[in-house]
Protein backbone atom coordinates (compact mmCIF):
# COMPACT_ATOMS: atom_id res chain seq x y z
CA UNK A 1 0.00 0.00 0.00
CA UNK A 2 1.40 3.41 -0.99
CA UNK A 3 0.70 6.66 0.84
CA UNK A 4 1.21 10.27 -0.04
CA UNK A 5 3.17 11.91 2.75
CA UNK A 6 1.28 14.45 4.82
CA UNK A 7 3.93 15.21 7.46
CA UNK A 8 7.73 15.19 7.49
CA UNK A 9 10.01 15.21 10.55
CA UNK A 10 13.58 14.42 11.40
CA UNK A 11 12.52 12.31 14.39
CA UNK A 12 9.14 10.74 15.15
CA UNK A 13 8.64 9.50 18.72
CA UNK A 14 5.77 7.06 19.25
CA UNK A 15 4.57 7.23 22.85
CA UNK A 16 3.77 10.07 25.23
CA UNK A 17 4.92 8.82 28.63
CA UNK A 18 8.13 9.59 30.50
CA UNK A 19 10.38 7.79 28.00
CA UNK A 20 8.67 9.26 24.94
CA UNK A 21 8.60 12.85 26.17
CA UNK A 22 12.23 12.58 27.30
CA UNK A 23 13.29 11.21 23.92
CA UNK A 24 11.44 14.00 22.12
CA UNK A 25 13.02 16.69 24.29
CA UNK A 26 16.53 15.45 23.60
CA UNK A 27 15.96 14.94 19.90
CA UNK A 28 14.66 18.50 19.64
CA UNK A 29 17.49 19.91 21.77
CA UNK A 30 19.88 18.21 19.34
CA UNK A 31 18.38 20.25 16.51
CA UNK A 32 15.97 17.68 15.07
CA UNK A 33 12.48 18.64 13.94
CA UNK A 34 10.53 16.33 16.22
CA UNK A 35 7.00 15.05 16.73
CA UNK A 36 5.34 12.85 19.36
CA UNK A 37 2.53 10.53 18.27
CA UNK A 38 0.60 8.89 21.10
CA UNK A 39 -2.46 6.64 21.17
CA UNK A 40 -4.02 8.66 23.98
CA UNK A 41 -3.35 12.15 25.19
CA UNK A 42 0.14 13.43 25.84
CA UNK A 43 1.33 12.18 29.25
CA UNK A 44 -0.49 8.87 29.00
CA UNK A 45 0.45 5.20 29.06
CA UNK A 46 1.81 3.29 32.04
CA UNK A 47 3.80 6.29 33.31
CA UNK A 48 0.61 8.15 34.12
CA UNK A 49 -1.77 5.29 34.94
CA UNK A 50 -4.17 6.64 37.60
CA UNK A 51 -4.35 3.36 39.55
CA UNK A 52 -0.78 3.64 40.83
CA UNK A 53 -0.04 5.90 43.73
CA UNK A 54 3.24 7.47 42.70
CA UNK A 55 6.19 7.67 40.34
CA UNK A 56 9.13 6.53 42.42
CA UNK A 57 12.61 7.19 41.10
CA UNK A 58 15.68 5.40 42.45
CA UNK A 59 19.37 5.94 41.80
CA UNK A 60 22.77 5.54 43.43
CA UNK A 61 23.26 7.54 46.63
CA UNK A 62 26.61 8.81 45.35
CA UNK A 63 29.29 7.91 42.83
CA UNK A 64 30.64 5.47 45.43
CA UNK A 65 27.29 3.64 45.32
CA UNK A 66 27.18 3.15 41.55
CA UNK A 67 29.12 -0.11 41.40
CA UNK A 68 27.05 -1.58 44.21
CA UNK A 69 23.78 -0.69 42.46
CA UNK A 70 25.07 -2.27 39.25
CA UNK A 71 25.86 -5.46 41.19
CA UNK A 72 22.45 -5.39 42.87
CA UNK A 73 20.61 -5.07 39.54
CA UNK A 74 22.60 -7.96 38.08
CA UNK A 75 21.96 -10.10 41.18
CA UNK A 76 18.23 -9.35 41.18
CA UNK A 77 18.22 -9.95 37.42
CA UNK A 78 19.39 -13.53 38.10
CA UNK A 79 21.63 -13.74 35.04
CA UNK A 80 19.09 -12.27 32.59
CA UNK A 81 20.23 -8.61 32.61
CA UNK A 82 22.95 -7.42 30.22
CA UNK A 83 25.94 -6.02 32.16
CA UNK A 84 26.88 -3.31 29.67
CA UNK A 85 23.37 -1.88 29.57
CA UNK A 86 23.11 -2.03 33.36
CA UNK A 87 26.38 -0.15 33.82
CA UNK A 88 25.44 2.59 31.36
CA UNK A 89 22.00 2.81 32.94
CA UNK A 90 23.16 3.28 36.53
CA UNK A 91 25.88 5.82 35.73
CA UNK A 92 23.45 8.01 33.82
CA UNK A 93 20.74 8.17 36.49
CA UNK A 94 22.22 11.03 38.59
CA UNK A 95 22.51 13.41 35.64
CA UNK A 96 18.99 12.49 34.50
CA UNK A 97 17.63 13.40 37.94
CA UNK A 98 19.60 16.66 38.00
CA UNK A 99 18.20 17.51 34.59
CA UNK A 100 14.62 16.98 35.78
CA UNK A 101 15.07 19.39 38.66
CA UNK A 102 16.82 21.95 36.46
CA UNK A 103 13.78 21.85 34.16
CA UNK A 104 11.54 22.75 37.09
CA UNK A 105 10.10 19.31 37.86
CA UNK A 106 9.32 19.01 41.56
CA UNK A 107 10.74 15.86 43.14
CA UNK A 108 9.55 14.66 46.53
CA UNK A 109 12.15 13.76 49.14
CA UNK A 110 11.40 11.54 52.13
CA UNK A 111 11.37 13.12 55.57
CA UNK A 112 12.63 9.85 57.06
CA UNK A 113 14.80 8.34 54.32
CA UNK A 114 16.28 5.74 56.69
CA UNK A 115 12.96 3.94 57.26
CA UNK A 116 13.12 0.40 55.92
CA UNK A 117 10.10 1.10 53.69
CA UNK A 118 12.37 3.32 51.57
CA UNK A 119 14.63 0.40 50.70
CA UNK A 120 13.66 -0.17 47.05
CA UNK A 121 11.73 -3.27 46.09
CA UNK A 122 14.08 -6.31 45.87
CA UNK A 123 17.07 -4.20 46.93
CA UNK A 124 19.32 -4.84 49.93
CA UNK A 125 19.99 -1.26 51.07
CA UNK A 126 18.78 2.32 50.87
CA UNK A 127 19.42 4.28 47.68
CA UNK A 128 18.71 7.79 46.55
CA UNK A 129 14.89 8.00 46.44
CA UNK A 130 12.84 10.69 44.74
CA UNK A 131 9.16 10.89 43.87
CA UNK A 132 8.19 12.57 40.59
CA UNK A 133 5.23 14.90 41.11
CA UNK A 134 3.11 14.18 38.05
CA UNK A 135 1.46 17.59 37.75
CA UNK A 136 4.83 19.29 38.00
CA UNK A 137 6.34 16.95 35.40
CA UNK A 138 3.51 17.58 32.97
CA UNK A 139 3.68 21.35 33.40
CA UNK A 140 7.46 21.62 33.06
CA UNK A 141 7.80 19.16 30.18
CA UNK A 142 4.85 20.58 28.24
CA UNK A 143 6.38 24.03 28.53
CA UNK A 144 9.74 22.78 27.23
CA UNK A 145 8.16 20.81 24.38
CA UNK A 146 6.34 23.95 23.28
CA UNK A 147 9.50 26.04 23.53
CA UNK A 148 11.37 23.56 21.33
CA UNK A 149 8.56 23.39 18.78
CA UNK A 150 7.86 19.67 19.21
CA UNK A 151 4.62 18.82 17.42
CA UNK A 152 2.15 16.72 19.41
CA UNK A 153 -0.04 14.21 17.54
CA UNK A 154 -2.48 12.76 20.11
CA UNK A 155 -4.97 10.01 19.35
CA UNK A 156 -2.68 8.34 16.81
CA UNK A 157 -2.26 4.58 16.62
CA UNK A 158 0.91 3.11 15.12
CA UNK A 159 -0.21 0.78 12.33
CA UNK A 160 3.16 -0.02 10.75
CA UNK A 161 6.65 1.28 10.12
CA UNK A 162 7.87 2.31 6.69
CA UNK A 163 11.22 1.21 5.28
CA UNK A 164 13.19 2.79 2.47
CA UNK A 165 16.70 1.92 1.26
CA UNK A 166 17.19 -0.59 4.06
CA UNK A 167 16.23 1.77 6.88
CA UNK A 168 13.10 2.71 8.78
CA UNK A 169 11.93 5.95 7.19
CA UNK A 170 8.65 6.74 8.88
CA UNK A 171 5.38 5.33 10.09
CA UNK A 172 1.77 4.85 9.13
CA UNK A 173 -0.57 6.25 11.77
CA UNK A 174 -4.32 6.04 12.18
CA UNK A 175 -5.89 9.13 13.74
CA UNK A 176 -8.85 8.52 16.01
CA UNK A 177 -12.13 9.22 14.24
CA UNK A 178 -10.56 9.79 10.82
CA UNK A 179 -11.15 7.54 7.83
CA UNK A 180 -7.80 8.17 6.13
CA UNK A 181 -4.35 7.05 7.23
CA UNK A 182 -1.77 9.60 8.30
CA UNK A 183 1.63 8.66 6.87
CA UNK A 184 4.66 10.33 8.44
CA UNK A 185 8.08 10.68 6.83
CA UNK A 186 10.84 10.66 9.43
CA UNK A 187 14.54 10.06 9.15
CA UNK A 188 14.48 8.29 12.53
CA UNK A 189 11.73 6.74 14.63
CA UNK A 190 11.74 6.08 18.38
CA UNK A 191 9.36 3.52 19.90
CA UNK A 192 8.40 4.47 23.46
CA UNK A 193 5.07 2.65 23.58
CA UNK A 194 5.33 1.03 27.02
CA UNK A 195 4.89 -2.62 27.92
CA UNK A 196 2.30 -5.23 27.06
CA UNK A 197 -0.04 -5.45 30.03
CA UNK A 198 -2.89 -5.14 27.53
CA UNK A 199 -2.50 -8.86 26.78
CA UNK A 200 -4.17 -9.66 30.12
CA UNK A 201 -7.65 -9.19 31.61
CA UNK A 202 -6.45 -7.91 34.97
CA UNK A 203 -3.82 -5.28 34.38
CA UNK A 204 -2.47 -2.20 36.09
CA UNK A 205 -1.86 -0.36 32.84
CA UNK A 206 -3.72 2.11 30.68
CA UNK A 207 -5.82 0.80 27.80
CA UNK A 208 -3.36 2.21 25.25
CA UNK A 209 -0.60 -0.14 26.49
CA UNK A 210 -1.39 -2.89 23.98
CA UNK A 211 2.04 -4.30 23.11
CA UNK A 212 1.21 -3.90 19.42
CA UNK A 213 4.45 -2.01 18.70
CA UNK A 214 6.51 -4.99 19.91
CA UNK A 215 5.06 -7.10 17.11
CA UNK A 216 5.66 -4.27 14.62
CA UNK A 217 9.29 -4.14 15.76
CA UNK A 218 9.60 -7.93 15.40
CA UNK A 219 8.25 -7.76 11.86
CA UNK A 220 10.93 -5.21 10.94
CA UNK A 221 13.84 -7.29 12.20
CA UNK A 222 14.14 -6.44 15.90
CA UNK A 223 14.66 -9.02 18.63
CA UNK A 224 12.69 -9.18 21.87
CA UNK A 225 14.42 -10.17 25.10
CA UNK A 226 13.21 -11.46 28.49
CA UNK A 227 9.52 -11.48 27.50
CA UNK A 228 8.66 -14.15 30.06
CA UNK A 229 9.63 -11.88 32.96
CA UNK A 230 6.36 -9.99 33.30
CA UNK A 231 5.71 -8.33 36.64
CA UNK A 232 2.57 -9.61 38.37
CA UNK A 233 1.49 -7.22 41.12
CA UNK A 234 -1.17 -7.43 43.83
CA UNK A 235 -4.02 -5.06 43.07
CA UNK A 236 -7.47 -4.36 44.45
CA UNK A 237 -10.52 -6.20 43.11
CA UNK A 238 -12.76 -4.81 45.88
CA UNK A 239 -14.12 -2.33 46.90
CA UNK A 240 -12.68 -0.90 43.68
CA UNK A 241 -10.74 -2.54 40.88
CA UNK A 242 -7.55 -1.69 39.07
CA UNK A 243 -5.74 0.00 41.97
CA UNK A 244 -2.26 -1.09 43.00
CA UNK A 245 -1.84 -2.55 46.48
CA UNK A 246 1.12 -1.19 48.43
CA UNK A 247 3.31 -4.17 49.23
CA UNK A 248 5.00 -2.31 52.09
CA UNK A 249 1.78 -2.79 54.06
CA UNK A 250 1.79 -6.61 53.92
CA UNK A 251 3.48 -6.80 57.33
CA UNK A 252 0.44 -5.01 58.81
CA UNK A 253 -2.31 -7.28 57.40
CA UNK A 254 -4.28 -10.43 58.07
CA UNK A 255 -5.31 -12.42 54.97
CA UNK A 256 -8.40 -14.58 54.44
CA UNK A 257 -9.55 -16.84 51.61
CA UNK A 258 -12.88 -16.12 49.89
CA UNK A 259 -14.53 -18.67 52.23
CA UNK A 260 -13.15 -16.86 55.30
CA UNK A 261 -10.43 -19.38 56.14
CA UNK A 262 -6.83 -18.47 56.84
CA UNK A 263 -4.65 -19.46 53.84
CA UNK A 264 -1.71 -19.98 56.19
CA UNK A 265 -3.46 -21.70 59.09
CA UNK A 266 -1.05 -23.92 60.97
CA UNK A 267 2.06 -22.35 59.44
CA UNK A 268 4.46 -21.02 62.03
CA UNK A 269 6.19 -18.86 59.41
CA UNK A 270 3.08 -16.91 58.32
CA UNK A 271 4.21 -13.57 59.75
CA UNK A 272 7.74 -14.11 58.43
CA UNK A 273 6.28 -14.60 54.95
CA UNK A 274 4.32 -11.35 55.27
CA UNK A 275 7.45 -9.54 56.44
CA UNK A 276 9.42 -10.83 53.46
CA UNK A 277 6.54 -10.05 51.07
CA UNK A 278 6.64 -6.43 52.29
CA UNK A 279 10.03 -6.10 50.63
CA UNK A 280 8.86 -6.42 47.03
CA UNK A 281 5.88 -5.35 44.93
CA UNK A 282 5.84 -7.86 42.05
CA UNK A 283 5.71 -11.62 42.46
CA UNK A 284 9.02 -13.46 42.45
CA UNK A 285 9.61 -17.20 42.35
CA UNK A 286 12.99 -16.96 44.09
CA UNK A 287 11.78 -16.08 47.61
CA UNK A 288 9.70 -18.05 50.12
CA UNK A 289 7.19 -15.19 50.06
CA UNK A 290 5.96 -16.52 46.73
CA UNK A 291 3.53 -18.48 48.92
CA UNK A 292 1.58 -15.23 49.41
CA UNK A 293 1.16 -14.74 45.67
CA UNK A 294 0.29 -18.38 45.08
CA UNK A 295 -2.45 -18.04 47.71
CA UNK A 296 -3.71 -14.91 45.90
CA UNK A 297 -3.73 -16.80 42.62
CA UNK A 298 -5.53 -19.77 44.17
CA UNK A 299 -8.22 -17.45 45.55
CA UNK A 300 -9.32 -16.75 41.98
CA UNK A 301 -11.00 -13.58 40.73
CA UNK A 302 -12.64 -12.90 44.12
CA UNK A 303 -9.20 -12.41 45.63
CA UNK A 304 -7.85 -12.65 49.16
CA UNK A 305 -9.52 -10.54 51.84
CA UNK A 306 -7.19 -8.05 53.54
CA UNK A 307 -7.68 -6.54 56.98
CA UNK A 308 -5.15 -4.11 58.38
CA UNK A 309 -4.01 -4.74 61.95
CA UNK A 310 -4.03 -1.07 62.86
CA UNK A 311 -5.42 0.40 66.06
CA UNK A 312 -8.58 -1.50 66.93
CA UNK A 313 -7.91 -4.25 64.40
CA UNK A 314 -9.32 -7.73 64.67
CA UNK A 315 -6.47 -9.01 66.81
CA UNK A 316 -6.83 -6.07 69.19
CA UNK A 317 -3.14 -5.24 68.99
CA UNK A 318 -1.98 -1.67 68.81
CA UNK A 319 0.36 -1.17 65.88
CA UNK A 320 3.40 1.02 66.08
CA UNK A 321 3.27 4.41 64.38
CA UNK A 322 2.92 3.81 60.67
CA UNK A 323 6.01 4.53 58.57
CA UNK A 324 5.96 7.60 56.32
CA UNK A 325 5.88 5.50 53.14
CA UNK A 326 2.78 3.61 54.33
CA UNK A 327 0.99 6.73 55.57
CA UNK A 328 1.54 8.36 52.19
CA UNK A 329 -0.12 5.40 50.48
CA UNK A 330 -3.12 5.45 52.82
CA UNK A 331 -3.54 9.20 52.29
CA UNK A 332 -3.49 8.70 48.52
CA UNK A 333 -5.90 5.74 48.69
CA UNK A 334 -8.43 7.75 50.65
CA UNK A 335 -8.12 10.82 48.44
CA UNK A 336 -8.10 8.99 45.10
CA UNK A 337 -10.56 6.18 45.79
CA UNK A 338 -12.35 6.98 49.05
CA UNK A 339 -10.94 3.82 50.67
CA UNK A 340 -10.07 3.79 54.37
CA UNK A 341 -7.45 1.51 55.98
CA UNK A 342 -10.25 0.05 58.11
CA UNK A 343 -12.20 -1.11 55.03
CA UNK A 344 -11.98 -4.73 53.96
CA UNK A 345 -9.99 -4.97 50.75
CA UNK A 346 -9.67 -7.87 48.35
CA UNK A 347 -6.54 -8.35 46.30
CA UNK A 348 -5.60 -10.50 43.31
CA UNK A 349 -2.65 -10.66 40.89
CA UNK A 350 -2.58 -8.11 38.06
CA UNK A 351 -0.25 -7.87 35.07
CA UNK A 352 1.79 -4.74 35.59
CA UNK A 353 5.12 -3.85 34.02
CA UNK A 354 7.30 -5.78 31.60
CA UNK A 355 10.91 -6.48 32.58
CA UNK A 356 11.70 -7.33 28.96
CA UNK A 357 10.92 -5.96 25.52
CA UNK A 358 12.69 -4.75 22.40
CA UNK A 359 16.42 -5.43 22.63
CA UNK A 360 18.42 -2.20 22.38
CA UNK A 361 22.03 -1.18 22.67
CA UNK A 362 23.40 1.51 24.98
CA UNK A 363 22.30 4.26 22.58
CA UNK A 364 18.75 2.99 22.18
CA UNK A 365 19.29 1.46 18.74
CA UNK A 366 17.24 -1.64 17.95
CA UNK A 367 19.79 -2.96 15.46
CA UNK A 368 17.56 -1.85 12.56
CA UNK A 369 18.82 1.31 10.81
CA UNK A 370 16.70 4.32 11.67
CA UNK A 371 14.80 2.61 14.51
CA UNK A 372 15.33 3.31 18.21
CA UNK A 373 13.42 2.45 21.37
CA UNK A 374 13.36 3.36 25.05
CA UNK A 375 11.45 2.92 28.30
CA UNK A 376 9.30 -0.05 29.23
CA UNK A 377 9.03 -1.04 25.56
CA UNK A 378 12.65 -2.23 25.81
CA UNK A 379 14.61 -4.93 27.58
CA UNK A 380 18.12 -5.89 28.61
CA UNK A 381 18.72 -3.37 31.39
CA UNK A 382 16.48 -5.43 33.70
CA UNK A 383 16.43 -9.17 34.23
CA UNK A 384 14.26 -11.77 35.94
CA UNK A 385 13.34 -9.27 38.67
CA UNK A 386 13.68 -5.49 38.70
CA UNK A 387 14.58 -3.19 41.57
CA UNK A 388 11.74 -0.80 42.40
CA UNK A 389 11.98 2.76 41.10
CA UNK A 390 14.09 1.81 38.10
CA UNK A 391 11.24 1.89 35.58
CA UNK A 392 11.02 5.69 35.75
CA UNK A 393 14.82 5.90 35.73
CA UNK A 394 14.92 3.66 32.65
CA UNK A 395 12.55 5.99 30.79
CA UNK A 396 14.68 9.01 31.64
CA UNK A 397 18.10 7.49 30.91
CA UNK A 398 17.33 5.63 27.70
CA UNK A 399 14.84 8.27 26.58
CA UNK A 400 17.72 10.75 26.58
CA UNK A 401 20.03 8.34 24.80
CA UNK A 402 17.49 7.24 22.18
CA UNK A 403 16.44 10.83 21.45
CA UNK A 404 20.01 12.02 20.95
CA UNK A 405 20.92 8.98 18.85
CA UNK A 406 17.85 9.38 16.66
CA UNK A 407 18.71 13.04 16.08
CA UNK A 408 22.31 12.14 15.20
CA UNK A 409 21.09 9.47 12.77
CA UNK A 410 18.71 11.93 11.12
CA UNK A 411 21.56 14.34 10.45
CA UNK A 412 23.53 11.63 8.68
CA UNK A 413 20.66 10.65 6.41
CA UNK A 414 19.92 12.16 3.04
CA UNK A 415 16.52 13.80 2.66
CA UNK A 416 13.88 11.18 3.39
CA UNK A 417 11.21 12.89 1.32
CA UNK A 418 12.43 12.83 -2.25
CA UNK A 419 10.54 14.18 -5.23
CA UNK A 420 8.08 11.64 -6.55
CA UNK A 421 8.58 9.23 -3.67
CA UNK A 422 5.60 7.81 -1.83
CA UNK A 423 5.70 5.92 1.44
CA UNK A 424 5.06 2.21 1.09
CA UNK A 425 4.01 -0.16 3.86
CA UNK A 426 2.50 -3.63 3.96
CA UNK A 427 -0.80 -2.67 5.58
CA UNK A 428 -3.62 -5.05 4.60
CA UNK A 429 -6.81 -3.15 3.79
CA UNK A 430 -8.83 -5.42 6.03
CA UNK A 431 -11.20 -4.80 8.91
CA UNK A 432 -12.02 -7.41 11.52
CA UNK A 433 -15.64 -7.04 12.64
CA UNK A 434 -15.10 -9.30 15.65
CA UNK A 435 -11.80 -7.71 16.73
CA UNK A 436 -13.07 -6.82 20.25
CA UNK A 437 -14.27 -10.39 20.82
CA UNK A 438 -10.99 -11.93 19.61
CA UNK A 439 -9.03 -9.52 21.82
CA UNK A 440 -11.24 -10.42 24.80
CA UNK A 441 -10.67 -14.15 24.26
CA UNK A 442 -6.93 -13.57 23.94
CA UNK A 443 -6.83 -11.68 27.24
CA UNK A 444 -8.81 -14.48 28.90
CA UNK A 445 -6.37 -17.08 27.57
CA UNK A 446 -3.31 -15.16 28.72
CA UNK A 447 -4.84 -14.57 32.15
CA UNK A 448 -5.66 -18.25 32.61
CA UNK A 449 -2.32 -19.69 31.47
CA UNK A 450 0.39 -17.02 31.50
CA UNK A 451 0.10 -15.08 34.75
CA UNK A 452 1.70 -16.37 37.96
CA UNK A 453 1.31 -20.15 37.66
CA UNK A 454 2.58 -21.53 34.36
CA UNK A 455 2.93 -25.13 33.20
CA UNK A 456 3.86 -26.74 29.90
CA UNK A 457 0.32 -28.06 29.48
CA UNK A 458 -1.21 -24.65 30.18
CA UNK A 459 1.21 -22.83 27.90
CA UNK A 460 0.67 -25.32 25.09
CA UNK A 461 -3.10 -24.85 25.47
CA UNK A 462 -2.56 -21.11 25.31
CA UNK A 463 -0.52 -21.47 22.11
CA UNK A 464 -3.20 -23.67 20.56
CA UNK A 465 -5.88 -21.10 21.43
CA UNK A 466 -3.74 -18.25 20.08
CA UNK A 467 -3.32 -20.15 16.80
CA UNK A 468 -7.08 -20.76 16.64
CA UNK A 469 -7.78 -17.07 17.24
CA UNK A 470 -5.23 -16.09 14.58
CA UNK A 471 -6.88 -18.44 12.09
CA UNK A 472 -10.28 -17.01 13.00
CA UNK A 473 -8.94 -13.51 12.44
CA UNK A 474 -7.65 -14.49 9.00
CA UNK A 475 -10.98 -16.09 8.10
CA UNK A 476 -13.19 -13.23 9.31
CA UNK A 477 -11.44 -10.22 7.77
CA UNK A 478 -13.42 -8.05 5.39
CA UNK A 479 -12.21 -5.54 2.80
CA UNK A 480 -12.11 -2.03 4.25
CA UNK A 481 -10.90 1.47 3.51
CA UNK A 482 -11.51 3.08 6.91
CA UNK A 483 -8.19 3.64 8.69
CA UNK A 484 -9.63 3.25 12.19
CA UNK A 485 -11.14 -0.16 11.38
CA UNK A 486 -7.96 -1.32 9.63
CA UNK A 487 -5.86 -0.18 12.60
CA UNK A 488 -8.10 -2.08 15.04
CA UNK A 489 -7.58 -5.27 13.03
CA UNK A 490 -3.81 -4.66 12.88
CA UNK A 491 -3.58 -4.25 16.66
CA UNK A 492 -5.36 -7.57 17.24
CA UNK A 493 -3.06 -9.35 14.78
CA UNK A 494 -0.05 -7.81 16.50
CA UNK A 495 -1.28 -8.80 19.95
CA UNK A 496 -1.77 -12.38 18.78
CA UNK A 497 1.81 -12.41 17.48
CA UNK A 498 3.22 -10.96 20.70
CA UNK A 499 1.17 -13.35 22.86
CA UNK A 500 2.56 -16.27 20.88
CA UNK A 501 6.11 -14.97 21.36
CA UNK A 502 5.48 -14.58 25.10
CA UNK A 503 4.12 -18.13 25.49
CA UNK A 504 6.96 -19.56 23.39
CA UNK A 505 9.55 -17.94 25.67
CA UNK A 506 7.72 -19.16 28.78
CA UNK A 507 7.75 -22.74 27.45
CA UNK A 508 11.44 -22.64 26.59
CA UNK A 509 12.38 -21.50 30.11
CA UNK A 510 11.94 -24.83 31.89
CA UNK A 511 12.67 -23.50 35.36
CA UNK A 512 11.42 -20.89 37.83
CA UNK A 513 13.41 -17.66 37.94
CA UNK A 514 12.32 -14.26 39.21
CA UNK A 515 9.00 -13.19 37.71
CA UNK A 516 8.71 -16.49 35.79
CA UNK A 517 7.22 -19.42 37.74
CA UNK A 518 6.76 -22.89 36.27
CA UNK A 519 4.76 -25.12 38.62
CA UNK A 520 6.16 -28.13 36.72
CA UNK A 521 9.73 -26.81 37.17
CA UNK A 522 9.52 -24.97 40.52
CA UNK A 523 13.28 -24.71 41.10
CA UNK A 524 15.87 -22.45 39.52
CA UNK A 525 18.22 -24.14 37.03
CA UNK A 526 21.73 -22.56 37.07
CA UNK A 527 22.25 -23.64 33.45
CA UNK A 528 19.42 -21.31 32.39
CA UNK A 529 20.86 -18.15 33.93
CA UNK A 530 20.75 -16.26 30.63
CA UNK A 531 18.36 -14.11 28.63
CA UNK A 532 16.10 -15.54 25.95
CA UNK A 533 15.69 -13.77 22.63
CA UNK A 534 12.64 -14.00 20.37
CA UNK A 535 12.96 -13.28 16.65
CA UNK A 536 10.89 -14.09 13.58
CA UNK A 537 12.03 -16.92 11.35
CA UNK A 538 11.89 -16.95 7.56
CA UNK A 539 8.21 -17.92 7.68
CA UNK A 540 7.35 -15.05 10.00
CA UNK A 541 6.84 -17.21 13.10
CA UNK A 542 8.39 -16.30 16.49
CA UNK A 543 11.35 -18.43 17.52
CA UNK A 544 13.11 -18.39 20.89
CA UNK A 545 16.81 -18.89 21.49
CA UNK A 546 19.13 -18.42 24.46
CA UNK A 547 21.66 -15.64 24.33
CA UNK A 548 25.17 -17.01 23.95
CA UNK A 549 27.28 -16.59 27.13
CA UNK A 550 30.07 -14.70 25.35
CA UNK A 551 27.59 -12.18 23.93
CA UNK A 552 25.88 -11.08 27.14
CA UNK A 553 28.06 -8.05 27.67
CA UNK A 554 27.07 -6.69 24.24
CA UNK A 555 23.41 -5.80 23.80
CA UNK A 556 23.09 -6.18 20.04
CA UNK A 557 24.44 -8.12 17.07
CA UNK A 558 24.37 -11.38 18.97
CA UNK A 559 25.04 -14.88 17.78
CA UNK A 560 22.56 -17.63 18.66
CA UNK A 561 23.34 -20.31 21.19
CA UNK A 562 22.10 -23.86 21.02
CA UNK A 563 18.68 -24.67 22.41
CA UNK A 564 16.38 -22.62 20.18
CA UNK A 565 12.76 -23.76 20.08
CA UNK A 566 11.71 -24.68 16.56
Amino acid sequence: MEFETTRTFDVLVVGGGIAGTTAALHAARSGARTAIACAGALFSGSSFYPGTWGLGLVGPESSDDEDDLVRAILEVGCGAALPKLVSVFVRDIPSAIDELEAAGVRLMRPDRPDEREFVPCFDRKHRLWRGIVRESYEEAVRRELERLGVEILPGRTLVDLVERDGAVAGAVLAARGKAAFEPVDSKATVLATGGFGGLFERRLTANDVTGSAHAVALAHGCALVNLEFMQMMPGLVSPKRGIVFNEKTFRHVALRNPDGTDPFAGRSDAQALLEERSGHGPFTARLASRAIDLAMDAAGPKGLAVRYRIGDAEDGAESAALPEFVRTYFDWLEEAAGIQPTDELRIAPYAHAANGGILIDADGSCGVPGLFACGEATGGMHGADRIGGLSSANGLVFGRRAGRSAAAWSKERAEVRRSGDALSADVPRHALPNAPEIARLLRRTMTESCMIVRTEDGLERALATIDELAERARAEVRPASDATAIAEAAIVRNQLMLAKAFAEAAIVRTESRGAHFRADFPAEDPAQARPLLVELDAQGAPRTRPLAPDARNAPAGLEPASGARR
